[in-house]
């Protein structure tokens, strides 16, 4: 694992879970660009209760910083190609909403 910050946007909405023991916990994606402008989608997954809590108030494409642990790994798109992606348990949450401003 890799201690590290991510910065993007929240890609689609949060998604609230319980694990067999009846834990509550929280789905998100977040979409972000490389140095090299590529686009690396981040799969959160969030324990902390305020942290949980947090995510849910913001909505897609809303700016997010999110600090935790990263595991790396590649996945496959439909036309073959390998593609690079970060599996994230976050432990804490910088987030600049743009829900209801206008842009």
């Amino acid at each position: 694992m890799i201690d590290g910050l991510v910065a993007g946007r929240l890609y689609g909405e949060t998604e609230r879970r319980a694990d067999k023991a009846g834990k509550a916990y929280t789905l998100a994606k977040v979409r972000a660009s490389t140095a090299e402008g590529e686009v690396l989608f981040i799969n959160v997954i969030a324990f902390d209760e305020g942290l949980c809590a947090s995510l849910h108030q913001l909505r897609d494409g809303d700016s997010v910083a999110l600090s935790g642990s990263l595991n790396p790994r590649v996945w496959t798109d439909k036309q073959g190609n390998a593609r690079p992606a970060l599996d994230m348990v976050a432990h804490r949450l910088i987030s600049l909403p743009l829900s209801g401003i206008e842009q």
